[in-house]
């Protein structure tokens, strides 16, 4: 879910997920919710924080030192049909220094 209002921008994405293999199968259903505000520096540049949360088995949540990720990131419309993302961040959830990058194509839109 998101929404757009003037220079802002929202998003909610929770996800409610299960392992069926591997060491993380007999920690049954997680909950994940994940937040993203950013604002319009330019028509090409946004800067925002995005927060991705772990909370670990729905029937025990993980240590809260464990469930979160919080990221400064910087957005960047590279044309009508490319975007890119680029956080940055220092957590205990992950390893001590976390880069993450998303390169997108937006399809339905024809090139001008």
């Amino acid at each position: 879910m998101d929404k757009k209002l003037g220079r802002w921008y929202a998003a909610f994405n929770p996800t409610f997920g299960r392992s069926f293999h591997g060491p993380e199968s007999k920690r049954g259903f997680s909950l994940s919710p994940n937040f993203k505000a950013s604002y319009d520096l330019t028509k090409k540049v946004a800067f925002g924080l995005e927060y991705y949360g772990a909370y670990g088995p729905v029937m025990g949540f993980d240590p809260l030192r464990d469930q979160q990720q919080i990221l400064p990131a910087v957005d960047l419309n590279l044309g009508q049909n490319w975007e890119s993302n680029l956080g940055v961040g220092m957590t205990q959830a992950t390893d001590h220094l976390l880069v993450k990058m998303t390169v997108g194509y937006r399809f339905g839109r024809r090139s001008r």
